[in-house]
């Protein structure tokens, strides 16, 4: 009777091989955001023609979740328009001649939600990456010279 137990034993454990269970899994987080530029049209008034931005000094990150969208784009900075209506501009370590050819480009924040100069870029639509060198905020002035007495 051993002898039949232990030759039960023994053709199991030969016709069952282990249980390898092997598991995969993959997660691709993008985060990114894809800021389209604003056409500003001609000026609801002229008292808002004769008015100019002028930059101060602006924060060294913004959180990407204020900025709203752009307006002027250049080759070597961008206007963006934030959520509470100021303006902020983001000049460029250097040219980017794509930035001003497709309306819109690619901004992708930092891991903390900050866009922040010297650290993100910006992207053209065309395939250009440029660094951001500095934030500088705006704020509006009225111009000097042209068509005022």
């Amino acid at each position: 009777m051993i002898g039949v137990l232990i030759l039960l034993w023994s053709a199991q454990s030969v016709s069952t091989p282990p249980v390898r269970q092997t598991q995969f899994a993959q997660v691709i987080i993008r985060n990114q955001i894809i800021i389209r530029t604003i056409r500003i049209g001609p000026p609801p008034s002229a008292s808002s023609m004769n008015m100019e931005w002028k930059e101060r000094k602006g924060p060294r990150c913004v959180q990407a979740q204020t900025i709203s969208g752009a307006a002027q784009l250049s080759q070597r900075s961008v206007d963006l328009l934030l959520r509470n209506g100021s303006r902020i501009r983001a000049r460029l370590a250097s040219s980017c001649p794509a930035l001003d050819y497709y309306d819109g480009f690619y901004i992708t924040p930092g891991k903390d939600g900050m866009i922040c100069a010297d650290r993100e870029s910006i992207r053209s639509r065309a395939g250009g990456e440029c660094e951001i060198d500095a934030f500088r905020m705006l704020h509006a002035v009225p111009a000097h010279g042209g068509d005022t007495p």
